[in-house]
């Protein structure tokens, strides 16, 4: 794949040179754009040409969000931008994302983007509801000198998110848009075909189990242990399948693979996406009304997505005061089973067609020891209802042409409600099918068929408060020099509730209400509620408040030289800390300069029919970050233990977990250089950055001694050091009136070392999904900042596995590194090719080198589904490939079948034992992968074919969303690298109970009148 990917590359960039070269050479048919004369919109909406930007920045327009009708703003931004970083947290029909610019600078704090929408700060969750057909523009801001306004909230970068706003046209305008397209699950593991269902010498007939070849064919096995497909006495034939139905007869399946037999769970999706804008305005005023409805019927039955959403813009100028106004309100709701089911669909053996056992129940479902599924959908379920509703006012008053005075405040409200319930379930049927637990119930056979039912309701209010103002003024000093000046004051309020209840055992089947509830869940117990539906219980109320003053300085002279420095104080509750009778909180300063020089400008003689445009930009940045330590965490609160000190009441104790009250920020410096060029009139683009940034005083826990009554102490301990770089070259080959073709490539690496630790601690646990898997994501002193490490198979001095008199592999007691989560580096290409009214557009990326875990390649390996577990003769034993005993202190050769002896048993023990489940090495992957997320055709008609209507315009188009997807030769599509379990630090690790990656093929059209 890094060949082909590589001399694909190659020959595309090579030969569009030469063809732009050449066609630069006669006169261009189209003008194209030139760099300096574009401007974007930075941090506080404050706007610049593109030749006094001091950073590395990258827009994304409406065009390029839209070109594949993506279900939100997140999805639509994937692949577009070079060294954003967009991890699949959740593959569900609410799928959630994180979202990291370059890479991770904290260990224990927030490196996840900033998300800035019209002017304000929001979050990546408002921007996943945002539909991606209501932002004119995204600006990625990557190079922190561009972000440091925002103070410690843009330590990771910002995203600035710029929503459309009303035409000045006095006609009113309107925008329809509308688009279907059907989604599938894709890229299900890849499995042995060789043997099905079964387990060797386990009883299930009472009449007696015929051996076949030293298997047993068990009807209600969740297992693929069972007899070879091909053997003469049972292959192809009509066997009993599943448990026995209510009427305690069986379902029969043909004792034959089925092929794709995962993909028969899941059913075709629909997600349907309707809009209408309404544009009016006039020289001075303008509004615009935009309203978005998403369905989304997604692959798994039952599971829908419902959202509407309303954003109203307008503004007026009233002599020298212009006033604009936003108000967005989002709605939505989401009805989804619990995707832990997908850990027992991977349990199921290839004969199965799962659809068989759709109205089966548990007492007759495919195995007795997984949950049917179908039952699962029906009565585990997860309803959230999310209501978002924000209102933005701006005011600018101009004093004269050079002093403004602005404001922008912004209240929003969030409320999210859910409810989870399941229906639990106790085992009655009586089984009378000639089996062997014949007489008894499917809890009398396996112990743990019955489970509680609960009911559990969280209910999660945000309330927040934004509002920035500035004094701006704007001044030719001479004839040569300008100067910009922004002064201003930041205030972020933030009030935040989150009440939780529930409980086991419903007294009343199906009513789902607390007062329904027989065993309620103490408030203060914030496990008992995780070991039913994942979700930890909250009962919380917290305020925090940051407030600053900040200035920005912008000087350019004669147009090519231009210096930015920016400075901004900032004080955070997080740091509040209450003693001797007094409140202490520190200011902070962060501050920032950086330089643009355009020698093209400067020097004429530089400028030829080659070169047309360079611009050179050093910068020096220097923030905090707090985002390690949480509201009140300075201020020695106690905890309510559950249960203690007496079983089942609340009680209160010392907070064993504390915070230095003298904490500080972590203090990142970060030097940045970015270059561009433009060649044949910018007709090649070349851009590029390189930085590195230094965090000093960590946020991070370290152990103490017992005797003084804790367990940890959160504090300002080591050193972390990110370096970078990132490559954009965009071509343009051929550019006439009728046939144009863009091509944008880039390249990203990043990484991230832990210079520095505590002392006594060398590595930080970020991600340890299961204490009894070995198997974790750890920034470690002196090597990477996200290393997997996982427990290993013993090996001798050549890498050979130990194995045991037994033939069993001996495993390591201690965690070994297996390798950084982040890639080597990642490389993205975007196109586009326009003829006449046709355009075709793709992008794509390509990640080389990182690891990851799948834990359901764990699971497969439990079931007797990987390839590894057949390729062989399992009657005749398994001998571990390429492993030795240790004989009087000399590796030697091992032939001794796993379990000591050479038949069925011995392999299906080993390769379903428990130790072999928990063993972390066989989890860890390439997390190589090369994608296609996009591909889009669109035709625009002739405005000469329109020109009798009342339609002004009208586009039609077909696209597909990751169409096309190859991972690593390891990895047989056991799961998506870029899965995550978790939106913290400690990505890596996918669990088994995340959903496929899903694709979509689609139709979309846009009409305006």
């Amino acid at each position: 794949m890094k060949k082909l990917t590589t001399s694909v590359l190659i020959v595309v960039l090579s030969s569009s040179f030469f063809v732009a070269n050449a066609q630069q050479r006669k006169s261009d048919t189209v003008r194209t754009q030139n760099i300096e004369e574009v401007v974007v919109t930075g941090a506080l909406g404050i706007k610049k040409k593109a030749d006094a930007v001091t950073n590395a920045q990258q827009v994304v327009g409406t065009k390029e969000l839209n070109q594949a009708s993506a279900p939100n703003a997140v999805q639509a931004l994937t692949g577009k931008v070079s060294g954003l970083q967009i991890t699949q947290t959740d593959n569900g029909v609410g799928a959630t994302s994180r979202i990291v610019i370059r890479g991770n600078k904290s260990i224990s704090g927030n490196n996840q983007a900033l998300v800035v929408i019209d002017n304000v700060i929001s979050s990546a969750d408002v921007l996943t509801q945002i539909p991606p057909e209501a932002i004119e523009s995204i600006n990625v801001i990557k190079g922190l000198q561009g972000a440091a306004l925002y103070g410690q909230q843009g330590v990771n970068g910002v995203i600035i998110v710029a929503t459309k706003r009303g035409a000045k046209s006095e006609k009113m305008q309107f925008t329809l848009t509308s688009s279907i397209q059907m989604t599938q699950a894709f890229k299900f593991p890849i499995v042995q075909q060789q043997y099905g269902k079964g387990y060797p010498h386990e009883p299930a007939f009472s009449a007696g189990d015929p051996d076949y070849n030293g298997a047993t064919y068990v009807p209600f096995e969740n297992m693929s242990w069972g007899p070879a497909y091909n053997n003469p006495d049972i292959g192809g034939q009509m066997v009993p399948s599943g448990l026995p139905q209510a009427n305690n007869q069986f379902i029969y399946e043909k004792f034959a693979p089925v092929k794709d037999h995962f993909s028969k769970f899941f059913k075709n999706g629909v997600i349907l996406q309707n809009g209408i804008t309404v544009n009016s305005g006039g020289a001075d005023s303008y509004a615009m009304l935009s309203i978005n409805r998403l369905e989304n019927d997604f692959v798994v039955e039952g599971d829908k997505l419902r959202q509407n959403s309303f954003l109203l813009k307008a503004g007026k100028k009233l002599d020298k005061l212009r006033i604009d106004g936003t108000v967005n309100y989002i709605s939505k709701i989401t009805n989804q089973s619990d995707s832990e089911l997908y850990n027992d669909i991977l349990q199921m053996p290839t004969m199965n067609d799962v659809r068989k056992y759709r109205n089966s129940g548990i007492e007759g479902g495919l195995s007795a020891f997984t949950k049917n599924p179908y039952y699962q959908i029906e009565h585990t379920r997860q309803n959230t209802i999310n209501d978002y509703l924000s209102g933005i006012l701006s005011l600018q008053y101009d004093f004269n042409k050079n002093i403004n005075l602005t404001y922008t405040g912004n209240v929003f409200l969030n409320n999210s409600r859910s409810d989870n319930h399941d229906d639990g379930f106790k085992a009655t049927q009586i089984y009378d099918a000639g089996l062997t637990f014949d007489g008894g119930n499917l809890q009398d056979y396996t112990q743990n068929a019955n489970y509680d039912s609960y009911y559990i309701n969280r209910t999660v209010n945000t309330r927040s408060y934004y509002g920035d103002i500035m004094l701006n003024f704007n001044y030719d000093l001479t004839d040569d020099i300008n100067l910009k000046l922004n002064l201003g004051n930041n205030i972020q309020d933030s009030y935040r509730t989150a009440r939780s209840m529930g409980g086991t055992n419903l007294i009343v089947p199906g009513w789902y209400d607390i007062r329904n509830v027989n065993s309620p869940i103490q408030p203060g117990n914030l496990n008992g509620a995780a070991a039913l539906d994942n979700i930890a219980f909250e009962n919380s109320t917290t305020r925090q408040r940051i407030v600053a003053g900040f200035a920005n300085l912008d000087l350019s002279y004669k147009d090519y030289l231009f210096l930015n420095s920016t400075f901004r104080i900032e004080q955070s509750s997080v740091l509040s800390t209450f003693y001797n009778g007094e409140l202490h909180n520190k200011t902070y300063p962060y501050y920032s300069v950086g330089l643009s020089f355009v020698p093209t400008k400067a020097f004429e003689g530089l400028k030829n029919d080659v070169i047309n445009y360079i611009k050179i930009a050093p910068s020096f940045t220097r923030v905090g970050n707090t985002s390690a330590v949480l509201p009140y965490n300075t201020t020695n609160v106690g905890v309510i233990p559950a249960g203690y000190p007496f079983p089942g009441l609340p009680g209160y104790g010392v907070n064993a977990a504390q915070t230095n009250r003298a904490i500080k920020p972590e203090f990142i410096s970060t030097v940045d250089l970015n270059v561009q060029l433009g060649f044949f009139n910018d007709r090649i683009t070349l851009e590029g950055s390189i930085y590195q940034s230094d965090t000093k005083d960590l946020i991070t826990n370290a152990n103490v001694s017992n005797t003084s009554g804790l367990n940890t102490l959160k504090d300002n301990f080591g050193k972390t050091r990110m370096k970078g770089l990132e490559i954009d070259l965009g071509i343009t080959p051929f550019k006439t009136q009728d046939f144009t073709w863009n091509l944008r490539a880039s390249f990203a690496k990043s990484r991230t070392t832990v210079i520095d630790l505590p002392n006594g601690l060398d590595e930080v646990a970020l991600a340890v999904p299961y204490q009894t898997v070995g198997l974790g994501v750890f920034a470690i002193k002196g090597s990477d900042a996200q290393v997997i490490k996982a427990t290993t198979f013993q090996r001798d001095d050549q890498g050979r596995i130990i194995v045991g008199a037994d033939g069993v592999p001996l495993q390591s007691t201690t965690l070994t590194s297996m390798g950084r989560v982040t890639p080597d580096y990642t490389l993205g290409l975007n196109t586009s090719i326009r003829y006449k009214s046709f355009t075709l557009s793709g992008t794509m990326d390509y990640r080389k080198g990182g690891k990851f875990a799948s834990l359901g390649k764990s699971i497969l390996t439990f079931a007797g589904m990987t390839e590894d577990t057949a390729g062989f003769d399992r009657s005749q034993g398994y001998v571990i490939p390429n492993s030795v005993q240790i004989v009087n202190g000399q590796s030697v050769a091992n032939v001794t079948p796993v379990g000591g002896t050479a038949d069925y048993d011995g392999v299906a023990g080993y390769f379903s034992s428990q130790s072999l489940q928990r063993l972390g090495e066989p989890m860890v992957l390439d997390a190589t992968a090369f994608k296609v997320r996009e591909i889009a055709l669109s035709y625009d008609i002739p405005k000469s074919v329109l020109s009798s209507t009342f339609v002004t315009g009208f586009t039609v188009g077909l696209f597909a969303r990751n169409p096309f997807f190859v991972y690593s030769k390891e990895n047989r599509n056991y799961a998506d690298p870029e899965t995550s379990y978790t939106n913290g630090n400690g990505a890596g690790i996918a669990i088994a109970g995340q959903y496929p990656s899903q694709r979509s093929f689609g139709i979309n059209l846009k009409a305006t009148f």
